[in-house]
């Protein structure tokens, strides 16, 4: 087994930022899986849905797990559907530790609100869009998030170099044992 850190959970929960100052911490590579993704595809996330689908977009983040799993030591940050595939779920625990990174729905929603790229690049899951489409991606997801995770951190009240402090102490602890 490698020795690689997946960052999961919800958008806008902190994965990409946190996942950076985690592997800068811990002299490792970072990836954003989201990013090479779109990298790969030469489109965003949101036009892989509108022009191919969401079943498209899966198999390709699937390939793009994979790939990013191969990487000895590395932290890489996983989109918030990622894990709700079982073949990704595989190739993760093969290939390394999960952090599920957490916070409230509405915290999350003014998260998403704030952020003037989300709306370009990530489509909404359901036609709700907003609180209540979180509120059920979350009610869908989190059994399956917390039976990934290795460790859990709530994001809402911590700067993103407490939360990345806490990973590196939990990693090095794990190393010892």
């Amino acid at each position: 087994m490698s020795n690689n850190l997946f960052l999961i959970g919800y958008r806008a929960t902190g994965k990409s930022t946190v996942g950076k100052v985690v592997a800068d911490a811990l002299g490792r590579q970072f990836f954003d899986a989201d990013i090479e993704l779109e990298s790969v595809a030469g489109k965003t996330i949101a036009a892989i849905f509108a022009d191919d689908g969401e079943s498209t977009f899966r198999d390709l983040e699937t390939q793009t797990i994979a790939r990013l799993a191969k990487v000895q030591h590395c932290v890489i940050a996983l989109g918030g559907g990622a894990v709700m595939r079982e073949e990704n779920r595989q190739i993760i625990r093969a290939s390394g530790q999960t952090v599920w990174l957490t916070a409230s729905p509405e915290c999350i929603e003014q998260r998403v609100n704030a952020d003037p790229l989300t709306g370009q690049r990530r489509p909404n899951l359901t036609t709700a869009g907003g609180l209540q489409e979180i509120r059920e991606i979350l009610e869908h997801r989190e059994p399956v998030y917390g039976d990934c995770a290795d460790l859990s951190l709530d994001t809402e009240e911590l700067a993103p170099s407490e939360i990345a402090e806490r990973i590196c102490q939990w990693v090095q602890h794990e190393a010892e044992c």
